[in-house]
């Protein structure tokens, strides 16, 4: 009686669906979650810049995102980010150790949120890979309109010097961790500030691209 008493207690609801459970999604949701998941991550390495993907921006898994990014629910990145590490690791891109530096918001942004989705899924990945967490790698020093709205070349000119340097690790390649990859424009905006200080980026890992730019890459 105690035991179940207490299992009741621990239990919360799950972000997706409000069912009971004692893990961060309940089972359905988990398994939901599970089939956004890429077959083979790495499918977009040999692009420029190399990409890696643990899943397909649809679905459950971009209901997830969506939570954690506007509807306060910062616990989503662990999850997300370790899942994005577990695929990264099983992946053997590289044996070398990383500096992770995630896309930053900039400061208005982020204290609007509340927090930066990309430092806490970064900061997850590292905790599985054991790599630099480097935070303040990069700095967004000007704000930017919604980008989802604006032409691939729309969002290069928005996003031309975005970015500066900021605290980071010179010894180690950069990988960049991102929420969601669409275009690329706001990784080549931070790859090319990262190269302009002779620093070396190997890639970008994100947990999501979307499913247009998917089945657009399939054509190729």
């Amino acid at each position: 009686m105690f035991d179940k008493l207490f299992n009741f207690v621990l239990k919360k609801s799950c972000p997706l669906c409000d069912r009971a459970t004692s893990e961060t999604f309940c089972l359905d949701c988990q398994r939901r979650l599970d089939r956004d998941r890429f077959s083979h991550p790495a499918q977009f390495w040999q692009d420029q810049p190399r990409v890696f993907v643990w899943g397909n921006y649809t679905d459950t898994l971009k209901r997830t995102i969506s939570r954690l990014k506007y509807d306060r629910h910062p616990e989503l990145a662990t999850p997300l980010g370790e899942a994005l590490a577990r695929s990264w690791l099983e992946a053997s891109l590289t044996q070398n150790k990383l500096a992770i530096v995630p896309i930053p918001m900039h400061s208005e942004k982020q204290q609007q949120r509340g927090y930066n989705q990309a430092e806490l899924i970064s900061r997850a990945f590292c905790n599985i890979t054991g790599d630099l967490h480097q935070p303040s790698g990069l700095q967004r020093i000007r704000a930017t309109e919604a980008l989802f709205n604006l032409s691939p070349r729309q969002r290069e000119q928005t996003l031309s010097q975005v970015f500066e340097i900021g605290k980071i690790c010179r010894d180690r390649q950069v990988l960049l961790i991102d929420d969601i990859y669409t275009t690329g424009a706001t990784a080549r905006a931070a790859i090319q500030v990262l190269h302009r200080h002779q620093i070396r980026v190997l890639g970008v890992a994100v947990v999501a691209k979307p499913s247009w730019d998917v089945r657009r890459e399939a054509r190729k």
